[in-house]
């Protein structure tokens, strides 16, 4: 057995063929199913049937038949006694206009709460995207260091028996011991970390069924002008805005209703009354209508104030969705490019590595040299497989925002 083979790091963790090539996602349905699931959605949903219900109730609006009777039984000196009653049913009228942006404030309302809820299950899917990729991203640093745990162990027992053989000092066994303990160390915290991610993921999306193992990370490969044209899709497909529009919209609409409530509604109805046992009979319109004061224009002043907050909120929203749609473009972008000087870099040290191996082989340089040239490739590889993720991530993370994926709506 040669020296090379004795201390050789498996060189297939670098091959691309090794890589996943696949989108490295779970399955549509399981994903739309485990969204839906999610409390934030389920909630956000159950809010836009609220919306529905107050804007069926604005439609209808508040004024209803209001019935008022008394009956009284009198008695009169001399005279005797009286059956009397009176009684009265009146309701208010919503003066014209009202009932319009009455209508308006609902729609605009279910609008709202419908773009919110769609902004729910995205920020939902930005969770999960975020949480799957810690989980395959840590996933496959553990694979490295276990593989690199592997090769170590292998080099040391064919170490020890080169010693018993009188082939190798003690020392080279001594330091290779040394690297497979370090090893043993980096593949122990990289599988908790895994398993922690896994865990946490589980925790959020029950319902999504997760394998032993993670899947293998795929390939960063997305040209340029397709992250420009995602990019663009994130502010047209923006329901923050969308929501963002719509409650613009509505508080303009309340404060036109405010407005327009500084004039109360009237009530009218009709009037029946019996006095002295049926002596006098009446009946007739009765009409009331409140005298607003300052509590009136202090609620429409406040209403102008909401619609301008609103409005300065919509401007807010355009400005975190541009902000959005720009990092997110310039994540992916610099994380390609990180990831591919990775896959350089990991290549120069593997090319290093073999001519190290080769210059040990023939006693050029010690095990020291090697083992350092061996833990720098274990390094390259880490780094290339952080690299993959990260830009993995961000380009999953501008899919998601420009509704690409799994937000095709």
């Amino acid at each position: 057995m040669t020296r090379y083979s004795l201390l050789a790091l498996s060189l297939a963790l670098c091959s691309t063929g090794a890589v996943a090539q696949g989108p490295g996602l779970p399955d549509e349905p399981l994903v739309q199913a485990a969204l839906d699931d999610h409390p934030s959605v389920v909630a956000a949903r159950a809010r836009a049937q609220a919306a529905r219900a107050e804007a069926d109730a604005l439609r209808k609006g508040p004024h209803e038949f209001n019935f008022v009777g008394s009956y009284i039984r009198r008695s009169v000196d001399l005279q005797g006694e009286f059956n009397e009653y009176d009684a009265s049913l009146t309701r208010p009228i919503r003066l014209p206009g009202k009932g319009r942006l009455d209508r308006e404030i609902g729609q605009y309302g279910v609008e709202a709460a419908d773009n919110l809820a769609e902004d729910a299950k995205h920020q939902t899917a930005l969770l999960l995207a975020g949480l799957w990729f810690d989980w395959v991203g840590a996933s496959a640093q553990a694979r490295v260091d276990q593989t690199a745990v592997g090769n170590y162990e292998r080099a040391l027992a064919a170490l020890v028996r080169r010693v018993e053989l009188g082939d190798a000092a003690q020392l080279d066994a001594d330091l290779a011991r040394a690297a497979l303990g370090n090893a043993k160390t980096i593949a122990e915290r990289s599988q908790g970390e895994a398993n922690l991610a896994r865990a946490r993921l589980s925790a959020q999306f029950p319902s999504l069924p997760l394998a032993e193992t993670a899947p293998d990370l795929p390939v960063p490969d997305m040209a340029d002008p397709e992250l420009v044209e995602l990019r663009n899709k994130v502010e047209d497909n923006s329901h923050e805005i969308a929501a963002a529009e719509a409650e613009a919209r509505r508080r303009a609409s309340m404060a036109d209703r405010a407005q327009r409530e500084r004039t109360a509604d009237p009530s009218v109805g009709v009037r029946l009354f019996s006095e002295r046992g049926g002596e006098e009979k009446g009946a007739g319109l009765v009409f009331s209508m409140p005298l607003g004061g300052g509590q009136r224009r202090a609620l429409a002043d406040r209403a102008a104030a909401d619609r301008m907050a609103a409005d300065a909120e919509l401007n807010l929203a355009r400005f975190a969705v541009t902000e959005t749609a720009e990092s997110d473009l310039a994540s992916a972008r610099y994380r390609i490019a990180a990831w591919q000087r990775a896959r350089e870099s990991l290549d120069a040290q593997v090319a290093a590595v073999v001519k190290l191996r080769r210059g040990y082989e023939l006693g050029e340089i010690d095990l020291s040299e090697l083992l350092l040239g061996e833990r720098l490739a274990h390094d390259a590889f880490r780094e290339e497989a952080i690299a993959r993720a990260d830009a993995q991530r961000a380009i999953t993370r501008l899919r998601i925002d420009s509704h690409e994926l799994w937000l095709a709506d």
